[in-house]
Parts: C-alpha cells; sequence; structure tokens
C-alpha cells in the first residue's frame, strides 16, 4: 500500500490526513507545463547552456529542480509537479534529461492539446439542405426574425413572405398596390419595429413606408427624402423612444430620433393620403418637437450596410469606398457645456425658425473625436461587431476577413484567409464562439472566435445552395443559418457527438480497457475507435489524449512499464506500440514478420532483471519481445518462439495471459485450455482443461468453452501450496472454477456468481487474496470472501458472498482494484467508473463535477448512474421478481398448514361469523372499484406476481399500535445483499419472514410502477 493511501475509517468519517495537503494542492493545480511561458522557456534554456559548457549536457532531476525553480520563481509550483515533469521526459529511466528531449516533450504535449482542442470543437452543418421555392419574383432583400418564431422575407417588387422554423409557408402579400401605384415602385431595405407592430420599408421613390406587422396594411411615410434609402435599421430607446437609421446612395448616415413615438404615429396616420397611404414630407416632420433629424456626411460611395449598436451608442457603416470602408460614429453631435445651455435658452423659438434651422440643406460632417474610420483596401461589403468580445469583423471583394480591434483602426488583429470569392455575409456569435461567413459563390465557413481557424467549410455543391446569393440571417435559437439564394435554405449547426444530457460517458465509443498507473496517479483507457485517453485519478477529470494509436483499427489491450513512464498498447493490427502517453509519442512498434493477426493480451514481464513484453492472439503463439531501450530502431522484432509452444501449445485463438512473479505464466485459448508456463525455460508446467457444464447445452450444439479471464492468487502460487487453489479462471455458462497447481493439478471448487449464468469478464484480488472481485457481461460485480476458501482441498460450495451490486448495463471489460481502497471499471457501455471497495459509487470518469477522492461528501453516493437505476435487469434477485412464484407458494403453503395443523384443536370447525361475510363482500367491492385487472385487462408487466401474492404472505408485519421499522426506506436497493445459500433447521422461520417482509416491499413497488399510473387515468 502506498504511503499516501488512507484508511476506512477516515474516508468515513471525511477526514484528510494533514499530509495529504501539498500532493492535492498540486495535482488539481494547473500543470507546469501549461504555464511554460516564452519568457520562462527563455530562462530554462540559459540555464541549460549555462550548464552545458560546463560539460553537462545531461541533466538528473536535483539540477533540473534547481533550474526550473530559478525560471518559475513568479510561479508557486510544488516540487511533486516538477519530478512528475522530469519522469515524463525521461520516459526510459535513464535518470537524466537534456534541453532537445525537454523542447521535444513540450512541442508533443502542446501539439497533442491543440488535436484535441480542435476535435472538441469539430463543428458542421447538417448537409445536404432541403431548399423551399418561393414563387418567382424579384431578388430577396433582407430576411428578418420575429419574436414568435417566425422568419419575414422579402423581395424587390413588394412581396413579403411568412415563413416558420420549418421553412413552411404561412402567408404572403404584396405590399404595393398596382391598380394604386402611378408609377412603378421597389423595395431598397426592410426592418421591424416589434414594440409599435410596424414594418418599415424603404423605396427607390425615397420613401420610408410604415405598414402593420399584423396584416400589412398602409400606415404611414415619410416622403420627400434628399436621398434613396438604401439600408436600414431600427433601435428602441427609453420608454416610448426610437431611432430610425437609414444609409443612402450618396454615402450619407441620416438618423431620425422620434420621441412620443405612439402619439406622433398616430397623428401621422390622420393625415392626408397620397396613393392610399397617409403622407408627411420629411420637411413637415422635421417641424415637429418631437422628430430631431440628422444628415451625416460620411462615405464617399453607396453605404453597403449600416447598423446601430445599443451597447456602444454608435452606428457602424461601411462602402466599398477604400478610404471610408468602415465607419464607426454618433448619431447626435456631441456638445459642450456652453453649447447646451444656449440650447436651452433657445427651445421656446417659434415653429417657423425651427423648420427652417431643420432644412435638410448639404450634410455635416463629425468632428473626428465623433468618428473612428477604418481604411481597407476594395472597401467592405459586409462586417459584424461582437460587444463581448470587443471585436469587430470586415470582408469584401478581396476575399479577406480581417479581425480589428473597434478602438484601433491601424491595423487589423487578424486575417482570415480562405474565401475564393467576394466575402458578402459574416456573422459573429459569442455564445456558440463562431463565425460565420459566406462568399459570392455561396461557400459557406464557419471559424473558431478564439483562434480564427477554420472549422468547417461547405461548398455550394456540398450545401445544395444553388443561385445567386440575396440574403443571409443567422437565428441563434435555431442555431441555423437562413440563406435566400432563388430558394430559401435552413442550415442546422451540427456539433461533435451530441449525447444525451442524462447520460455521462467517458468515450464515444465502447471502452475496451483501462489500467491504472500508480507513478502519476492517472487512469488510461482505450476505446473501439482507438481513442487513448488520460484521466486524473483523484477528479475524475480529463488530462490529455490521441486518436488514431493503431490507425483505423482498434485497441484490445494496454499495460504499463515497470517504472509506469511507457505505454504499451495492443491492437487487431497485429502490433504492439510503446508510447509515451503523457504527450501521446509512438516510440517503438513490435510486430513479428508473419500474417498479421489480433493481439488480445498483453503484459510486461521482469525476470532476473530482464524485461520483456508478452503478448498473444489470434496467432496462437507466445510472442516475447524484448524491452531494451538502448535500441533506437522504432521497428522490434519478436524472439524465437519456444520449442514447448510450437510442439505442445495452444490450438486455438490465445485470449488471456496474466503473471505471477517469479516465474509463471498462465495463458488461456479459445476452446478452454489453460497453460502454465515457466517464463525462465519456456516449458509448459501443466495443462489445464476446463470442466464441461453439466447442463445447459444444447443437443448437437456445445455451449462456449472459451477462457478469456485469468487470475493468479499469488499468496498460494508463490509458496508452491500443494493443497491450496492458485488459479482462478472463468469458464463456460458464467461458471468460476478455482484451481489447483501444484502436486496434482486439478479443479477444486466450480460456482457460478451470476443468477442468470452471465458469463464473467474480469476478475480482480485483494492483496493477500482476501477478497476476490468479479464482473460479469450484465455489468454485476460479485464481491467474494476467499480468505478461507479451498487452503483444505475441494469446496461442495460457493465462496461467501460479501456483496454486488450492478456497476454498468454492458460487458465490464476492466476491473481494478486501486489502492486497496478503490475499484476501478469500465464497459462496453461507453464509461468507465471508480467505486469504493465497499460498492459506493465515486462517479464516471468525464462527469461535468468532479470529485475528491479524500473527501466521500464530493461522491456520488448514494445515487447510482442513470442508467442503471432504469434498466430492468437492475432488479434485485428474488423468486416474486423472477417470476418463481408457484414454487414459492408451494412451500409457504406447506409450512403454513403445517402451522395451522398445530395450532388447530382436532375436529373444531372454523365458522365464520356474519360480520367477516360482509367484510368480505365489502373488500371484494372496493378491489373490484379502485383495481381493474380482471381477466379481460391486458397484462402490464407482471401481473402474475402480485396477483399471485396470498394473505398469510404478507401477515408478518407490524401489529396495529407497534412503531413500523422504516429502515427499508435507507437501504440501498442496488446493494442489497441475499444469502448465497439457504440454511435448514431452525433458519425457516426467519426466512419466511424475511420473504413475508420482500413480498411487501414487492408488492408496494410494484403496485406504484404498475396500477397508479391506471389510479390516475381513472381519476382523471
Amino acid at each position: 500500500m502506498r504511503s499516501h493511501s488512507i484508511g476506512t475509517e477516515d474516508l468515513a468519517q471525511g477526514r484528510t490526513p494533514p499530509h495529504h495537503a501539498d500532493l492535492t494542492w498540486s495535482l488539481r493545480a494547473d500543470k507546469i507545463e501549461d504555464l511554460m511561458t516564452l519568457e520562462v522557456l527563455q530562462n530554462i534554456n540559459a540555464l541549460f547552456q549555462k550548464y552545458e559548457k560546463r560539460g553537462r549536457q545531461m541533466l538528473d532531476m536535483e539540477t533540473f529542480k534547481c533550474i526550473m525553480k530559478q525560471s518559475m520563481r513568479s510561479q508557486s509550483k510544488s516540487i511533486k509537479q516538477i519530478e512528475q515533469l522530469f519522469m515524463k521526459i525521461d520516459y526510459e529511466s535513464m535518470g537524466r534529461i537534456e534541453w532537445d528531449g525537454f523542447c521535444t516533450y513540450l512541442q508533443l504535449q502542446y501539439s497533442e492539446q491543440a488535436d484535441a482542442l480542435a476535435q472538441q470543437k469539430e463543428v458542421s452543418f447538417q448537409l445536404p439542405a432541403v431548399p423551399q421555392g418561393p414563387a418567382h419574383g424579384g431578388p430577396v432583400l433582407r430576411i428578418l426574425s420575429m419574436p414568435d418564431d417566425t422568419l419575414i422575407m422579402i423581395r424587390e417588387d413588394g412581396t413579403i413572405y411568412f415563413w416558420s422554423l420549418q421553412l413552411k409557408l404561412k402567408r404572403r402579400k404584396r405590399v404595393f398596390d398596382k391598380s394604386i401605384s402611378r408609377k412603378p415602385r421597389w423595395v431598397t431595405d426592410v426592418i421591424s419595429m416589434p414594440q409599435y407592430n410596424k414594418l418599415i420599408i424603404g423605396t427607390g421613390n425615397r420613401e420610408i413606408q410604415l405598414y402593420e406587422l399584423s396584416n400589412l396594411e398602409p400606415y404611414c411615410q415619410i416622403g420627400g427624402l434628399e436621398t434613396v434609402p438604401l439600408r436600414l435599421d431600427y433601435s428602441y430607446e427609453d420608454p416610448d423612444k426610437c431611432l430610425i437609421l437609414y444609409g443612402d446612395d450618396k454615402g450619407c448616415v441620416n438618423v431620425l430620433s422620434l420621441a412620443s413615438v405612439g402619439e406622433l404615429l398616430r397623428t401621422w396616420n390622420k393625415l392626408p393620403k397620397i396613393e392610399n397611404m397617409p403622407n408627411i414630407s420629411i420637411k413637415n416632420a422635421m417641424a415637429s418637437p418631437n422628430v430631431n433629424y440628422i444628415y451625416w456626411r460620411v462615405h464617399g460611395d453607396w453605404i453597403t450596410q449600416l447598423n446601430y449598436y445599443d451597447s456602444i451608442k454608435a452606428v457602424i457603416s461601411s462602402s466599398n469606398h477604400d478610404p471610408t470602408a468602415l465607419v464607426i460614429g454618433c448619431t447626435m453631435r456631441t456638445t459642450t457645456v456652453k453649447q447646451k445651455m444656449k440650447e436651452i435658452r433657445d427651445v421656446r423659438k417659434d415653429v417657423e425658425a425651427r423648420r427652417h434651422r431643420a432644412f435638410p440643406g448639404l450634410p455635416q460632417r463629425r468632428a473626428e473625436c465623433d468618428q473612428t474610420i477604418f481604411r481597407i483596401y476594395k472597401g467592405v461589403k459586409a462586417f459584424s461587431f461582437c460587444k463581448r468580445k470587443n471585436l469587430l469583423l470586415t470582408g469584401g471583394m478581396d476575399r479577406i476577413i480581417r479581425v480589428w480591434n473597434p478602438y484601433l483602426p491601424g491595423k487589423p488583429t487578424g486575417m482570415l484567409k480562405s474565401h475564393t470569392s467576394p466575402v458578402i455575409y459574416i456573422h459573429a456569435t459569442a455564445e456558440d464562439n463562431k463565425i460565420f461567413s459566406m462568399s459570392a459563390d455561396n461557400t459557406i465557413k464557419i471559424w473558431d472566435l478564439d483562434t480564427d481557424s477554420c472549422l468547417f467549410t461547405a461548398s455550394s455543391k456540398a450545401s445544395g445552395i444553388k443561385g445567386e446569393f440575396a440574403a443571409c440571417l443567422y437565428l441563434p435559437h435555431s442555431r441555423a443559418l437562413c440563406v435566400a439564394t432563388d430558394t430559401i435554405t435552413l442550415l442546422h449547426l451540427q456539433l461533435r457527438s451530441p449525447s444525451e444530457p442524462s447520460l455521462v460517458v467517458s468515450h464515444q465509443e465502447p471502452v475496451v480497457c483501462c489500467c491504472y498507473n500508480p507513478t502519476f496517479r492517472h487512469v488510461v483507457s482505450c476505446s473501439e475507435a482507438s481513442v487513448v485517453k488520460v484521466w486524473d485519478f483523484e477528479t475524475g477529470r480529463p488530462l490529455s489524449g490521441f486518436t488514431g494509436a493503431h490507425g483505423n483499427a482498434g485497441i484490445t489491450c494496454l499495460t504499463f512499464d515497470s517504472n509506469g513512464k511507457r505505454l504499451v498498447t495492443g491492437g487487431r493490427d497485429g502490433c504492439l506500440k510503446i508510447w509515451s502517453y503523457n504527450n501521446g509519442h509512438c516510440l517503438h512498434t513490435l510486430k513479428h514478420d508473419e500474417k498479421p493477426s489480433e493481439v488480445c493480451d498483453c503484459t510486461y514481464l521482469e525476470v532476473n532483471q530482464n524485461k520483456c513484453i508478452i503478448a498473444v492472439g489470434w496467432d496462437r503463439r507466445i510472442n516475447v519481445y524484448f524491452d531494451a531501450p538502448c535500441d533506437f530502431h522504432h521497428f522490434w522484432k519478436p524472439q524465437p518462439h519456444w520449442q514447448d509452444d510450437l510442439n505442445h501449445g495452444h490450438k486455438d485463438d490465445i485470449l488471456c495471459v496474466v503473471q505471477c512473479p517469479p516465474f509463471l505464466l498462465a495463458t488461456s485459448s479459445y476452446d478452454g485450455e489453460v497453460i502454465i508456463w515457466n517464463v525462465v525455460s519456456g516449458h509448459i508446467y501443466c495443462k489445464l482443461n476446463t470442466p464441461s457444464p453439466s447442463d445447459g447445452a444444447e443437443e448437437g450444439k456445445g455451449p462456449d468453452q472459451s477462457v478469456s479471464c485469468l487470475a493468479f492468487l499469488k499468496t498460494w502460487a508463490a509458496k508452491f501450496e500443494s493443497v491450496a487453489a492458485s488459479l482462478i479462471a472463468n469458464g463456460p455458462q458464467g461458471s468460476v472454477t478455482f484451481w489447483r497447481l501444484f502436486g496434482e493439478a486439478c479443479p477444486i471448487a466450480n460456482f457460478t456468481p451470476s443468477r442468470d449464468k452471465a458469463p464473467v469478464s474480469s476478475i480482480a484480488m485483494t492483496a493477500g487474496d482476501a477478497f476476490t472481485y468479479m464482473a460479469d457481461q450484465e455489468g454485476f460485480v460479485h464481491v467474494y470472501d476467499i480468505k478461507e476458501y479451498g487452503l483444505q482441498g475441494p469446496e461442495l460450495q460457493p465462496p461467501k458472498k460479501v456483496t454486488f451490486w450492478r456497476a454498468h448495463v454492458s460487458v465490464v471489460t476492466s476491473l481494478e482494484l486501486i489502492e486497496e481502497q478503490f475499484l476501478l471499471s469500465s464497459s462496453l457501455d461507453c464509461t468507465m467508473r471508480l467505486w469504493s471497495r465497499d460498492g459506493e459509487y465515486i462517479g464516471t470518469f468525464g462527469q461535468d463535477s468532479p470529485w475528491d477522492i479524500f473527501t466521500p461528501a464530493s461522491w456520488s453516493h448514494p445515487r447510482v448512474p442513470c442508467e442503471i437505476l432504469t434498466d430492468p435487469q437492475s432488479m434485485p434477485a428474488h423468486p416474486v421478481l423472477d417470476g418463481d412464484v408457484a414454487a414459492l407458494r408451494t412451500g409457504k403453503e406447506e409450512q403454513d398448514n403445517a402451522v395451522e395443523e398445530k395450532a388447530k384443536p382436532e375436529n373444531t370447525p372454523n365458522p365464520r361469523s356474519p360480520e367477516d361475510s360482509i367484510l368480505e363482500v365489502e373488500m371484494k367491492e372496493d378491489i373490484n372499484k379502485w383495481l381493474p385487472l380482471g381477466r379481460n385487462q391486458p397484462e402490464l408487466g407482471w401481473p402474475s406476481i402480485y396477483q399471485s401474492l396470498r394473505c398469510h404472505q404478507v401477515a408478518c408485519v407490524s401489529a396495529v399500535g407497534e412503531k413500523p421499522d422504516l429502515s427499508i426506506i435507507s437501504s440501498d436497493l442496488f446493494n442489497l445483499n441475499f444469502p448465497a445459500q439457504e440454511k435448514e433447521g431452525s433458519k425457516v422461520a426467519q426466512e419466511s419472514r424475511s420473504h413475508s417482509s420482500f413480498h411487501v416491499w414487492a408488492l408496494e413497488r410494484l403496485l406504484s410502477w404498475q396500477i397508479l399510473p391506471q389510479l390516475i387515468q381513472m381519476t382523471e
């Protein structure tokens, strides 16, 4: 046991020993690799060069600790972390490192972190998109999103379409009446006023028209504008105040500030009509005290986009004019205190004077302090501003997306070069941390807002978007991009591998193996997709990982070297690979020259100071690879096969290999044969043949004889005990066999842990072989006390079962006892979980909230994983729940009849009183009223169970007036320990009472699960 292990008493009381404080803090803090800055690296390099000049190119651990302390004075890092960093770099255990090795490790570490970060940010669209084609007409100008999830699309000819988010056309209407209009009209832009239920439309006839949003009936218009409003925007400010802004064909920004908006619009609605639209000229509108009009000369060309941002109280506009490509400016001129006092004194001037002063005339120019100008080559066609990130993005004819600090117009902070056509749409969303851009060739790209890297590209062919681009809009709530060309298309954002929110997984694929590394206190896991992940054992957080360890082939097994610094994996490609797993660097590849065959298992062995890796698999041979760190060749070949292996070895695929120091090795194959080897000589010590089951085999078809799991009882195997069992092996139909190896090799015990005869898939032993943990293919973990089991010869009964629980809902692939206190398990259900040795659920690796292994209050216990709680196989074993009611009823009836015969006097009838008959009739009526589960009712779940319960089976309950036993409420229903074997004699009555109390519990659960929903439906 390690020195920092804590006892069960400390864990139960939630205490953490004092000497754990520094270790716990250091492992929870940021890794020292993540705190390396350029300045720190320069200091470390200078110190390395200083020692190199003295003739010391290789530095030991003590010197390295001194260097790190001097270089990272501002960073208070623990000695433990520096030592771990040294061991990660010195993966060959030479005791010395050099500057090149230090840099190589950091480079691989950062590269692996970048790859992992890119995988987490994988994003795409659901392609191809299905376009919806509205009726033919003019080009689409803009798409608007309304609060009721309605999309409004307007064409140049004045046709407005209302769409649902599923692109179902709700209605459409043409706002321009051809029978009334004397001259042709066309729409330039549209914006909504949701607070006043209005739609604002700009026209090519220099008008701003307002329509009722509900029925698109004309409301009023502002005519006589000096220029054509090309781009519109709207902002709601203080109560009943708003801004209407538009950019025109002369490069000017026009601002209409309206007060008392409701009253003002109602006044305009009552004015004389022109072509069925109440009309007011811009000059008459400016005469109103509730209207303030500002006319700014900003750009040297017509405005391409205009938006007002209330967060910065400024309007941003763009054009194709290089010197004034983009301008951030105020809406109203800034005033000094003297100017403000003058305006207050002149507020009572008459209307005529106000009208004269308000005449638009020539546009004004902002002061330099009121605007920020960005000079961009070939101008700007589209831009987007993100206040949360304080970023401004621009795109235009030069096909480059530039990232700006809005307060520093001199030079962009980033440039995104990937589009091959002019950029015509940009949108930045801080919620998704993404940038969406679209070019004139209908290519859509998704960028990462932090790293400016391109995450996804959808060409026109891939997305199915055809025709000339017209308008685009990002919908944040739906996470979709709405694109209008000749058709309207909705592209839904698809994030990487979405999983159910209620289910926590450690991998996206089934976990085939996992192992604990005591050197770094890490847990390493591998999945079928050849993905390796490294986890922090003390918190369950992911630390690192790498993909494609064996290419497209899956990983089947893993182990560590004797120092725990290197990882060995085996795969279906027939190769073994040695990794510096902290940075994902493959050091060596181990394979033979024969036809590649799947590696099923491997182990790292050290015999007589010789280190080797032993692998077994479908080639049916024992492959031994010597571990020679001095061999710098990347590919290693195995040693010649043992002669006994060639002549008398396995005849079928080898599935498992385990070792027992100093020189014993055990292998098992698919045909059920187990061979014990002497590793030093390569000779076979003995062969074991798995006993065939006596039942369960169909005629003409034998059961699966494979042995895939072995475990040495090292306490007795190391002593060459001739009587006691020395090996545990799984077998067919869920059986487990205890083998005696010395003296006369033979099985001395055989039993089945699972009630459903599920095959055992993994076995773990405690120190001293006092307890064994066995996991089966249904996800159950069974714990047996074997301290004195099989020591004196054959055993006819199974060992004492201490406890059992459901750990997973699929096959348990790995089981490992860590520091005699915790149990690590992995499964094909894509999860890895940590338990206490008594079955208390600590957590699932990868869950959102980390645990603290030294603080039981942070564990998930007494909760259990959601999928286990809802799985039907998680029900505890009992005849009532197994459906074996007839046998139970027969036994109970015999007992009850015997008791009644003893208690009943001879020839004494038992007359029934009239009250009993009346009571029985009333009870039948109540039962028929509330529980209508007669013969005509369909069976729901287990009707045969609770319908067959007799009154005397639930009679052993507390009498009236007695205090009921509520202990069952706090018991863990998934950790019930039922007797492994029933005892006879004096304990029959006690078992009868326990069975009766269980019947009460089962009846309560069944009634709540099956009958209660029917009662609710009846009452409704």
